[in-house]
């Protein structure tokens, strides 16, 4: 390789975490003026490159080069004096500090982070607000924007949009097409095939921790990106999802209703808000960035309380003091944000099992009589547990596993889900969406919020779409279109 040609390169690159072996040996070559994709199926060890390249983790072999000379970071203070800065895949900044105590920690210029924060359509962001009250999105939108202003050669983006709506992905992309025009580079991890056509030039794919591919993008397809992450020729997996989810739907039989809500509304930005889900149905919501929809499933899991409206479950009215109270109701969460749902230094097996450890005398023991249970759970997720000790090392793929796992070791009567397959791998995607389907056949209900339009018509019954913190329309998940939801997702009337 002429790593010359390169404004950033690696060479044989390698990582292991005890026994388990991130990275075996990864050559990757970003040229100045390119949008570069790292893709890969979850565990292929792309994350683990990004926070070598960030200066986070040191690599255990192989080297770095940048514009051509070799370099060795030990902090990532020295891959920011490099020209390199990072977006990590989950916010980097203190929960409990405000946006500017955090910025300050930064040493980033706040004039230039205002400048951006405006252009990337955040230019009223409370800068005294805590980060812990600020949606995920927007904390996306913070780091994205610290890290340009710093004015590097070289921006690392991991899962970037993976949190945004559409509008601010567009954005982004719009600025990275400038960024590129200006001779700048960034490398971007994404599960969004569609992104990496729409934006990228080049590609490289991870698989078992080693580049097998290098692709123009220009001269490939989705399907081909597909088989080359996976290793083996793959079908068009989007119509044969789509026809197992309606055959799957067809089957399944609708039962009482078990979560209905009625004129739910809190003091911020949910208004009015009225639905019900009946047992073996999956429900979708739709909505556009900053509409309520955190705020909706934040209430309906009992994370707040509502200023007016009642929930029901199983027909009777409920007040849900805290998300205990919910889940002794059967109403369970999965968050969007998987690692506030996780102990990161625990085991799999520990954090399965998180809801059994209602009871001091319990507390941190599992049950003898649990174990199966939670080994069942395993098996049944394909959760890689060659670092069981701690589920922090696990990819975030099968981190979300684990997360989905915990209920069904305890059980629960409705799952909200909140964009579960958010940063996730195709393959895993495909897990999840039959795991769901599965769920609701044998009597679950499901409500699932995902920023991913084309997921409603691969696992969704019916559709609701938000605006403005109510419930502005309702569509046959079936018959819906990806324009159909934008246009009642902006609050513009569908003409069907």
């Amino acid at each position: 390789m002429n790593q010359t040609r390169g404004l950033l390169a690696t060479q044989g690159i390698a990582k292991a975490y005890g026994p388990v072996v991130a990275l075996r040996s990864v050559d990757m070559t970003v040229r100045r003026g390119e949008i570069h994709a790292l893709l890969g199926a979850n565990g292929a060890g792309k994350s683990t490159l990004v926070k070598i390249l960030a200066g986070v983790q040191p690599a255990d072999a192989g080297e770095v080069f940048v514009d051509g000379r070799s370099v060795r970071f030990r902090t990532p203070a020295d891959a920011i004096n490099a020209g390199i800065a990072t977006v990590f895949q989950d916010p980097a900044l203190i929960p409990d500090l405000t946006v500017a105590q955090n910025l300050r920690l930064s040493r980033v210029d706040e004039r230039e982070l205002r400048t951006w924060l405006d252009r990337f359509g955040l230019g009223n962001l409370d800068m005294d607000a805590l980060v812990r009250e600020l949606p995920l999105e927007t904390l996306r939108i913070v780091d994205l924007a610290r890290a340009v202003a710093r004015s590097p050669h070289v921006l690392l983006l991991d899962e970037i949009t993976a949190a945004l709506t559409a509008d601010q992905a567009a954005r982004v992309f719009d600025f990275l097409r400038e960024w590129r025009a200006q001779g700048r580079s960034a490398v971007l991890i994404t599960h969004r095939l569609a992104e990496v056509m729409r934006i990228c030039d080049q590609a490289t794919i991870l698989r078992d921790g080693c580049n097998v591919a290098e692709l123009v993008t220009a001269e490939v397809d989705e399907h081909q990106l597909v088989e080359a992450m996976l290793g083996a020729p793959v079908e068009r997996m989007t119509q044969t999802v789509r026809d197992t989810a309606r055959d799957t739907a067809s089957s399944r039989r609708l039962g009482e209703t078990t979560l209905e809500v009625r004129g739910l509304t809190d003091r911020h930005q949910v208004r009015n808000v009225s639905f019900a889900v009946r047992s073996g149905e999956i429900l979708g919501l739709v909505a556009l960035e900053g509409q309520g929809q955190d705020r909706l499933f934040d209430l309906l899991a009992g994370a707040r309380q509502p200023v007016a409206g009642e929930i029901r479950v199983d027909g009777r009215p409920c007040h849900f003091r805290s998300p205990y109270d919910a889940v002794r109701r059967g109403v369970v969460l999965v968050p969007g944000d998987r690692l506030i749902a996780l102990l990161p230094n625990q085991s799999v097996h520990h954090n399965l099992a998180l809801p059994l450890f209602n009871h001091p005398r319990r507390w941190w023991r599992i049950p003898a009589d649990e174990r199966p249970r939670v080994q069942r759970a395993i098996e049944r997720l394909s959760i890689d547990v060659r670092a069981a000790s701690q589920v922090r090392r696990l990819s975030g793929g099968n981190q979300q596993k684990v997360v989905l796992g915990r209920w069904l070791v305890s059980g629960f009567r409705t799952l909200l889900c909140f964009d579960p397959t958010r940063g996730i791998d195709i393959q895993t995607k495909r897990e999840i969406y039959a795991l769901l389907r599965e769920i609701a056949a044998q009597g679950a209900a499901i409500v699932l919020y995902t920023s991913e339009l084309a997921e409603i018509s691969l696992v969704c019954d019916r559709v609701l779409i938000m605006h403005d913190g109510r419930i502005v329309d309702e569509q046959d998940a079936a018959s819906a279109t990806e324009s159909s939801l934008l246009k009642a997702a902006h609050g513009l009337e569908v003409v069907v």
